[in-house]
């Protein structure tokens, strides 16, 4: 708890000398006897240990009155606002490749789609201060989330990805592309792209290094991830009498265009070959983009002034009552 008025807790040792002083001046002798031996043997009652009660209560009264004076309040948050951080657009790859179940998570296997979501969502919950984006591409780029700092709503978009939701099909200029439009608008001094892919770009009308070289003029940084285990690759499948089995597909994956795409625009390519080296990949790519910025703190409070009068009045309330009553005194 902190005062918004300070200066008007120094008046409360003058409000209790004045109350002190008032107590005093009543004190005095309402009838004279010539001689007080005959009370001698009178024994005190609890009235007359009590009797400075309505003194005290009054002078815990004005106590209060002073303290809610001085404005009590309770601080109940501090916020803080960014001004300046790092615009990160998520790009991801939702071909049909995707589909592929090299990956394992918690001792299952997965298809690729289903473990990126997880460790981009991991991605996103560190990146407190940051704006981010969510970009899907494969026959064509798709914004599935714009900028924002709205974490819950770009989580829940991004479990909104599934595969076969676009039409098949790598274009990964066309997502680049459409991960620069992000930027139109962006205040940001930093801008990065993080694309993940697990094929060659085999349509879109777009190439790939065009589309980093409009990044690098515009000053957008393209961090490229390579996914999915080299050589061959289990596809789920189904036979003639609707049988699950799996077969083996050769992994095509362009990793010299990726590791220039990186190049042109001044960031680095990775390569995820199983879920821990994709999590390691996003958590490197995390410690290498620290968020810069200069941050304005601000406080919200609970203002307690009424607090404190009603429990001065109900002090004062009680302390009239015994006045009046318990303790009243004739003349």
């Amino acid at each position: 708890m902190e005062f918004k008025n300070p200066i008007f807790l120094a008046f409360i040792p003058f409000v209790l000398a004045a109350i002190w002083y008032m107590y005093r001046r009543r004190q005095g002798e309402a009838l004279g006897f010539s001689c007080v031996n005959l009370f001698g043997q009178v024994g005190a009652t609890w009235k007359t240990r009590f009797g400075s009660a309505p003194f005290l209560l009054r002078a815990l009264a004005g106590a209060l009155l002073c303290i809610a004076l001085a404005g009590p309040r309770q601080v109940l948050e501090e916020s803080k606002v960014a001004t300046e951080g790092i615009d990160i657009v998520l790009a991801l790859d939702c071909s049909g490749s995707m589909a592929a179940e090299d990956f394992k998570i918690d001792g299952r296997r997965a298809n690729r789609l289903e473990i990126i979501k997880k460790v981009v969502a991991e991605f996103i919950s560190r990146r407190k201060s940051d704006q981010l984006a969510l970009v899907g591409f494969a026959g064509r780029a798709y914004t599935i989330c714009p900028l924002t700092t709205d974490r819950g709503w770009l989580l829940a978009n991004l479990e909104r990805i599934r595969l076969g939701m676009m039409e098949d099909g790598t274009a990964i200029g066309s997502g680049i592309a459409s991960s620069l439009s992000r930027f139109k608008k962006a205040q940001a001094k930093s801008k990065i792209i993080v694309l993940l892919t697990d094929g060659v770009n085999n349509t879109g009308t777009i190439d790939p290094l065009t589309a980093a070289r409009t990044a690098a003029a515009m000053g957008v940084k393209i961090y490229t991830i390579g996914a999915g285990t080299r050589g061959f690759a289990p596809f789920p499948a189904r036979d003639l009498f609707g049988r699950a089995f799996y077969q083996n597909v050769q992994s095509d994956l362009d990793e010299d265009t990726l590791k220039e795409t990186a190049r042109i625009t001044g960031g680095q390519y990775f390569r995820a070959v199983d879920t821990e080296s994709l999590r390691g990949i996003y958590q490197e790519i995390d410690r290498l983009e620290k968020t810069k910025i200069e941050q304005t703190g601000y406080r919200q409070y609970q203002e307690l002034f009424g607090v404190w009068v009603v429990a001065a009045l109900i002090v004062l309330a009680f302390e009239l009552g015994l006045a009046n009553t318990v303790f009243l005194k004739i003349p």
